[in-house]
């Protein structure tokens, strides 16, 4: 019986150490792709605000996964997925008809490292069409864009529908992450366009409702001091808003 008791105890310290190891190695992944000296300079700018490392640690995304990054940008997220998941990975950039007239120029730029990187792909087309991908995916990123697709230049879209998709896209166990802008509890509906914010508990309502499992939030980008009064373009809190991550799971 000593001899099984002591046997379990080295078991479970091996996989305590395989599990440490394992994301002391994630970490330095995420580390050298922010540390990537081909990133743009208007990139690099914005980490000090943007937290990636630790982002990237909540989001968990890993070498060999396959990521769909929507309303991707100027591609801050995509460019740093690409070096997370590595060749045998893949990113879909998706890139909306409904912003084309605000990321023309950067979807341009980022169909060009696509010709260099077999590991990105640049989807364009309307925002329900561009969730059907020709592999499943481990995570789905929505990053200060949710509150966009209520907004009156992205229909609004039907979010349930929106949702569904984003489930059927994912493998079971699959990542849907959302990031954005906090809008304080019971903020009228219209403020995702008058301040381009959104309730949390909106977001986390409407994502349960199509099958997903919250898994829990990232206060990496909280800022108790944001009054959430301003817009996020104000120059009083740009770059500085109280943000929350949500990580949800399509259950296997």
């Amino acid at each position: 019986m000593r001899h099984l008791v002591l046997l379990g105890v080295i078991i479970a310290a091996m996989t305590l150490c395989i599990g440490a190891s394992s994301e002391s190695g994630d970490a330095k992944i995420y580390a050298a792709a922010v540390a990537d000296t081909s990133r743009p300079t208007t990139d690099s700018a914005r980490d000090a605000d943007r937290k990636p490392v630790e982002t990237l640690e909540f989001a968990h995304i890993r070498p060999g996964d396959t990521v769909a990054d929507f309303a991707a940008g100027g591609g801050y997220f995509s460019r740093l997925f690409v070096d997370v998941v590595g060749p045998k990975g893949h990113v879909y950039t998706i890139e909306p008809d409904e912003e084309a007239k605000f990321t023309a120029k950067a979807t341009a730029a980022l169909q060009e490292v696509s010709k260099t990187h077999s590991s990105l792909s640049v989807v364009t087309g309307s925002a329900m069409d561009t969730l059907k991908f020709d592999k499943p995916l481990d995570v789905f990123w929505i990053s200060q864009a949710y509150h966009d697709l209520k907004d009156k230049f992205f229909g609004p879209l039907d979010m349930a529908a929106f949702n569904k998709a984003v489930y059927a896209a994912l493998k079971p166990g699959g990542i849907y992450i959302v990031l954005d802008h906090v809008a304080p509890a019971g903020a009228p509906a219209d403020v995702t366009e008058t301040l381009h914010r959104i309730d949390p508990s909106v977001v986390k309502s409407e994502v349960e409702a199509a099958g997903f499992k919250f898994e829990g939030e990232s206060k990496v980008l909280a800022n108790p001091s944001d009054p959430h009064t301003a817009g996020v373009f104000d120059k009083s809190i740009r770059g500085k808003t109280d943000q929350f991550i949500y990580k949800f799971r399509k259950p296997k």
